[in-house]
């Protein structure tokens, strides 16, 4: 990325890399949640909010069924907590109609259905100058890079890496790989490769710095402000979509998910496309206190997910929010299970 400004810039030429096969990691193929799995979880939740997430499972089947939105926004550590699986299961299954997350949501992603693993090991990088060093991290900006010189999107970008050969090829040779064009060793638990084999949006809403790949010489920050950018029309042609309801959920995304929708929330009235009687749900482990919402002197109040998802945004279009607090590892399984109990219970009504 080149600068001709007067101030002095940081040489990426110097940084050194590793492959990323060679890292301690956290996360591996035995950590993922499968599918299969959901039946013999034991999910310890409280009856109250068992209550809350089976009636948010009939709403967004009732939605889907309707042809209405099911926008699913979620933090990087449903990925690091091995539910990308699931959340993959329910894009095949037409039970999303898109998917959002920061750029580390899909970076996980990313590695997971490059090596099988994830979640680096940061103390044991981060004092040796190896945290987020992976060479690998060329191919997701060239993957950025060459996706920015076709219009497409972030999300858009990465999965066609992935499922396209073609494509594939074009990414590695700007990425000055050399030899054969590898493939990605586990694409069945990519939730990209999910989205973009069943033509479901999975938009990457990044911001600059914040992620380490940019940390790279490969780093463009122009092609991923501009894929990102594209990714945040679609989101938000999406919300627009929500005029007769529909269904959001923010999975553990304290400030960027309630933040884009928010603003996504806006256009669309501002448009004329008013997002009337959603059903909207956060997914978190702090505690939630309904009357800190308007009180600016209560440290819930700065509690953006809260705020704007579940209170703010429903209550302005004669909606309703839910909160379910808890450990995701059994908030969102049982989300899934009573989805597929529900979709069951309605293949066999008809």
């Amino acid at each position: 990325m080149e600068y001709d400004g007067k101030y002095k810039v940081f040489d990426l030429s110097q940084i050194s890399t590793y492959p990323l096969r060679t890292r301690s990691n956290k996360v591996t193929l035995d950590d993922l949640v499968r599918p299969a799995d959901l039946e013999h979880l034991g999910i310890e939740l409280p009856d109250t909010t068992r209550l809350d997430i089976e009636s948010i499972a009939e709403a967004i089947v009732a939605s889907r069924r309707a042809g209405k939105p099911v926008i699913v926004f979620t933090g990087a550590h449903l990925i690091k907590n091995g539910l990308g699986p699931l959340l993959g299961d329910l894009v095949r299954r037409d039970v999303v109609s898109l998917v959002a997350g920061n750029c580390a949501t899909a970076i996980h992603d990313f590695e997971l259905a490059l090596v099988g693993q994830t979640s680096e090991n940061v103390p044991d990088a981060l004092g040796k100058g190896r945290f987020g060093m992976a060479y690998e991290f060329a191919y997701f900006n060239s993957a950025l890079s060459v996706g920015d010189k076709y219009k497409l999107g972030c999300g858009e970008s990465l999965g066609r890496m992935i499922c396209d050969e073609g494509f594939r090829r074009e990414i590695f040779e700007l990425a000055g790989k050399d030899g054969p064009v590898d493939g990605f060793a586990h694409p069945e638990v990519s939730v990209l490769v999910a989205c973009y084999e069943k033509d479901v949006p999975f938009t990457v809403h990044a911001g600059i710095g914040t992620d380490v790949v940019d940390q790279h010489a490969s780093f463009d920050g122009r092609a991923k402000g501009g894929c990102s950018g594209r990714d945040f029309l679609i989101y938000t042609n999406q919300i627009a979509a929500l005029t007769d309801g529909g269904v959001v959920l923010n999975i553990g995304s304290a400030v960027t998910g309630p933040e884009v929708l928010l603003k996504a929330v806006s256009m669309a009235a501002n448009t004329g496309h008013v997002p009337r009687n959603i059903i909207t749900a956060d997914l978190d482990l702090r505690d939630h206190n309904h009357k800190a919402m308007s009180d600016e002197c209560s440290q819930g109040y700065y509690f953006r997910d809260q705020k704007s998802v579940v209170t703010r945004i429903p209550r302005a279009f004669g909606g309703k929010g839910f909160y379910i607090q808890g450990n995701q590892k059994h908030t969102f399984p049982l989300l899934c299970r009573k989805i597929i109990q529900a979709l069951e219970l309605r293949d066999i009504a008809r």
